[in-house]
């Protein structure tokens, strides 16, 4: 007991260093923490404080964790405050914990966590509408959404009155329009292939603000003295109409505006439609803040965050032992037997390497980041197909390891695709792709992480013509100032039309954040927007188009002759 209680004085003191504000807008503060947990006598002050978080996306372990948030909440709660829990979406994806169990173990946590309402990112559609379906029948708490649609008929309420003491809260959750493009589209649809879900976008906002507003009232009608909405909507000004700053103007009658969806740790006041202040807060993600909002007894709102600034979980740094530290325990052992299980069965060896050169050392020859391998086929296919773009890329540093022939299990997947960037389609000319293979081939017969291993697509480098891709200073590509090494490539076995529109498939790293360099897809238009973690897309492929069993197609660890290397003139 002496150890716990000396853990705990510890984080407290540590919050009270991170946490912003003072006085009667400080979350609690340190002075009398340990005696008021231990013995439980403190008169409730009379305040509600609402714990948030957001874009969790499965890092139960890091950050807080989720210990760290049940020692803040237990802290809280002995100083006399009432408080409640609340996730404001993306949630159960994003680490092996949610794609091993589809999103379950998250949820189960959330359950042990003891969350009092949630609204859905678009994330939590991840793995399909019928599986996020059947896990909000699992929650002990209700998800809330003003504009999730099926048909035209809400899927959840659009909000909750919950009782914080004597005081009423009302609850509005709102998910972001580009929900439809930010998952996979088609899990919105039916099997003909029509839309049947929808998030109320109608390119003005108007539907949406209608919605938040109709909500916001028939709380305040239900008797809530004070109205929060619990929103997934970022920060992004591309996303406007659809931001958190689109909303708030165009409302009256919330008071505070909790947010997600683009891991901002932005603490913004600003007017709604009538000229009154509303606070927005959010809380970046996976637990490396827990979200706060105080309403004092005199009616005061003030929101901020505890701020976990140790790249050391707080649990593990701290030694913070509670009933979530077992829970999480569990759920990582329950992970760790999970990633034995065998989801497909490979008949060769899916390689990144020479099949028989060796170096000097005895290491095998890396092939991936300088010539095609069957293994970059898989990859580049399983990010085509379960796209459906025309053309798919990926970037050969991207792919770590080879697969062994015989069982792939789910840990053979996850050392493929360690990262977890995200499957994204754009719409771009055929010019922007050809910049692209250029690019990706500016280093052959040297290695490249940038080099491309293609689908849909074949090509040649002519490694006789020296790169002529120029760079700026920190090593972007600008553009081709002479002849190009990459010749006769052909787009579905037609030659490419640079003035053609194509979609183009890969991962977020490339596609939107010009990981290696590749920039010439600025300001390309998205179809897909981060829809599908890069060891979902990989599972999916596997055990869906494939039907569990790699063979036919990808036997030669040299591919199906995509990339031909073009050696003299």
């Amino acid at each position: 007991m002496k150890k716990r209680s000396l853990t705990f004085i510890l984080l407290i003191v540590l919050l009270s260093l991170t946490a912003c504000g003072g006085g009667s807008s400080d979350p609690g503060s340190p002075a009398s923490a340990a005696t008021d947990t231990q013995t439980g006598d403190t008169e409730r002050s009379g305040d509600v404080v609402v714990l948030f978080t957001g874009d969790v996306h499965c890092g139960v372990d890091r950050g807080f964790g989720y210990a760290g948030l049940q020692a803040i909440r237990d802290y809280l709660t002995g100083r006399g405050d009432i408080v409640l829990l609340a996730d404001s979406g993306d949630n159960i994806q994003g680490e092996p914990i949610g794609t091993m169990s589809r999103g379950e173990l998250p949820l189960r946590l959330m359950n042990d966590m003891g969350y009092d309402v949630a609204v859905p990112g678009n994330h939590e559609f991840d793995y399909g509408m019928e599986q996020f379906l059947s896990l909000t029948r699992m929650a002990d708490f209700p998800y809330v959404s003003c504009n999730f649609n099926k048909d035209g008929e809400l899927i959840f309420d659009p909000y909750v009155v919950l009782d914080a003491g004597e005081t009423k809260i009302g609850f509005v959750g709102v998910c972001t329009p580009e929900t439809v493009i930010s998952s996979t589209p088609a899990h919105f649809k039916d099997e003909n292939g029509v839309f049947i879900y929808d998030f109320m976008q109608d390119g003005t906002g108007e539907r949406l603000y209608d919605a938040v507003q109709s909500a916001v009232d028939a709380a305040r009608g239900d008797g809530a003295e004070y109205v929060i909405v619990l929103g997934h909507m970022g920060n992004y000004a591309g996303s406007s109409p659809y931001n958190y700053a689109d909303v708030i103007s165009h409302i009256t009658g919330a008071d505070v505006f909790l947010d997600g969806h683009s891991h901002d740790t932005d603490q913004v006041v600003m007017k709604d439609k009538e000229g009154k202040d509303v606070v927005r807060s959010a809380c970046g993600t996976q637990l490396a803040n827990v979200g706060w909002c105080r309403i004092s007894s005199d009616g005061k709102i003030t929101a901020d965050l505890f701020r976990w600034n140790n790249e050391t979980p707080a649990p593990e740094l701290l030694g913070i032992r509670n009933e979530m530290s077992e829970a999480v325990e569990v759920a990582m052992g329950i992970l760790d037997r999970q990633q034995k299980t065998v989801v497909a069965e490979s008949a060769v060896e899916l390689t990144i390497n020479d099949p028989t050169a060796t170096e000097a050392n005895g290491d095998p020859v890396r092939m991936i980041r300088r010539a095609e391998t069957n293994l970059g086929d898989l990859c580049a296919d399983a990010i085509r197909f379960q796209s459906g773009a025309d053309v798919g890329i990926m970037n050969g540093g991207g792919i770590r390891v080879s697969i062994p022939a015989g069982d792939v299990t789910l840990n053979d997947i996850l050392r493929v695709f360690p990262f977890g960037n995200e499957l994204c389609v754009i719409e771009v000319t055929g010019s922007q792709i050809l910049d692209a293979l250029e690019w990706g081939a500016r280093s052959i017969p040297g290695e490249n992480g940038g080099f491309l291993q293609v689908s849909g697509l074949s090509y040649e480098i002519h490694t006789y013509v020296g790169s002529t891709c120029t760079e700026d200073e920190n090593g972007f590509f600008t553009g081709v100032a002479g002849d190009r090494r990459v010749r006769n490539v052909l787009v579905g076995g037609q030659p490419i039309d640079p003035e053609g529109t194509y979609t183009l498939s890969g991962f977020d790293y490339t596609l939107l954040e010009k990981g290696d360099g590749f920039s010439m897809f600025d300001g390309a238009t998205v179809l897909q927007n981060r829809v599908k973690l890069d060891n979902q897309v990989l599972i999916d492929y596997m055990t869906v188009d494939l039907a569990g069993r790699v063979g036919e197609g990808y036997e030669d660890p040299a591919g199906l002759g995509r990339i031909v290397i073009v050696e003299e003139p």
